[in-house]
């Protein structure tokens, strides 16, 4: 039996989980190589056209000036302006021409046009044409505009990368990204692995009402207490007579805004730990502090890496939290805030933006595929319980 065959002999609902996971591959991957692909095209070709057509060319409609009547020559009774509507442009060729921005294409390229008063316009593909007309231009007119509808062949650069690497400050708030995104993501770890143990093997008042609470809070949207906090943080920062502004806060900031999380899934995954290890622990005189440092901590790895993913993830790509709680001055403003700057306030500046997008996701994607084997584990964590 071929591996085929054998494929197609499983049961309907694996087949269903196979299927349905590769359409959210699909899904995923689509707009990621749209991405990809954009950030590597030339920004008129953005513009004119859509990422799926980056590799069979481009058409786009341009606005061009004959010559002048000072280039006219006669030829028998017709007097001709001659040139090339596509002079020091390379690799592409004229499709189709017009004298109206209506009708951009209302003739082919190689045909002869009748433009009324004895004129007459032959643009080839090559984009050389032959202006012509009956009588002699007179001095006093201006260069025709003609409206050429132009076919340029895929044209792919690395001078978007460029422009976002060597942008004034780029350096700067890189690191300042990893100053905040680092200490934000070990903190809330540390503070919730205590609490998680606490509330997973340690027996005090208040115990449920305190798990209640931290689920709760998982629901609570973080702009609510935006400004709260902000004005907190300021009054504090009066009474030391220090800005309020200042990594320390926006450490905390972000501690306290993944916290109800981080506990959330860490006591999940202690919970389900083996009770006999605990309790084996004990009997051998361990405090609760021995327990989890040299027995809970190392078998709770995989739920503090999938948690630490998470937190990464949210403070790398973070912008709202880093422009309220530490500002926008160009010594402290974060590679997010850098790049939005760079784009610009109107925001059209997509070949900026596309390749902006992978800059940002370097460092995540190394984090994510770092730990990314613990993830699945720390998430099913507590799933089934231990025997």
């Amino acid at each position: 039996m071929t591996a085929v065959g054998s494929y197609f002999k499983i049961g309907p609902a694996r087949l269903f989980v196979h299927l349905a996971v590769l359409l959210i591959v699909i899904i995923w991957l689509i707009p990621t190589l749209g991405i990809f692909v954009s950030a590597l095209r030339d920004k008129d070709q953005i513009v004119v056209s859509g990422w799926w057509t980056a590799f069979a060319g481009s058409t786009q409609t341009i606005a061009v000036r004959l010559g002048t009547p000072d280039q006219q020559q006669q030829e028998g009774a017709t007097y001709v302006i001659s040139g090339n509507v596509l002079e020091g442009q390379t690799g592409r060729s004229v499709k189709a021409f017009g004298n109206r921005v209506q009708q951009p294409a209302a003739f082919e390229a190689g045909e002869t046009a009748d433009l009324g008063d004895g004129e007459s316009l032959q643009i080839n593909s090559d984009g050389s044409y032959r202006y012509m007309k009956n009588t002699a231009f007179s001095p006093d007119e201006r260069p025709r505009r003609m409206y050429v509808s132009v076919s340029a062949p895929p044209e792919f650069t690395l001078q978007n990368y460029k422009t976002v690497l060597t942008g004034e400050g780029i350096g700067q708030s890189f690191i300042n990204s990893l100053t905040v995104t680092i200490p934000a993501t070990i903190i809330p770890i540390l503070i919730a692995a205590f609490a998680a143990y606490a509330l997973s093997w340690m027996e005090f008042p208040g115990r449920g009402l305190l798990i209640a609470l931290v689920v709760g809070l998982i629901v609570v949207p973080l702009q609510m207490s935006l400004i709260p906090l902000l004005r907190l943080y300021n009054e504090i920062g009066n009474m030391l007579g220090q800005p309020s502004k200042t990594y320390p806060g926006i450490w905390f900031a972000h501690t306290a805004f993944g916290m109800p999380l981080a506990i959330f899934l860490l006591r999940a995954y202690i919970a389900g730990l083996p009770k006999e290890i605990i309790e084996s622990a004990r009997v051998d005189g361990a405090s609760d502090f021995e327990i989890f440092v040299r027995i809970v901590l190392p078998l709770s790895f995989p739920a503090l890496a999938s948690f630490a993913i998470f937190q990464f993830l949210w403070v790398w790509n973070d912008l709202l939290v880093a422009m309220v709680f530490l500002g926008t001055d160009q010594d402290h403003l974060v590679l997010t805030g850098r790049l939005n700057a760079l784009l610009g306030s109107r925001g059209g500046n997509w070949e900026i933006l596309t390749a902006s997008a992978f800059v940002t996701i370097v460092v995540p994607l190394l984090v994510f595929f770092g730990l990314q084997r613990y993830l699945v584990r720390g998430l099913l964590a507590g799933s089934v319980k231990g025997g």
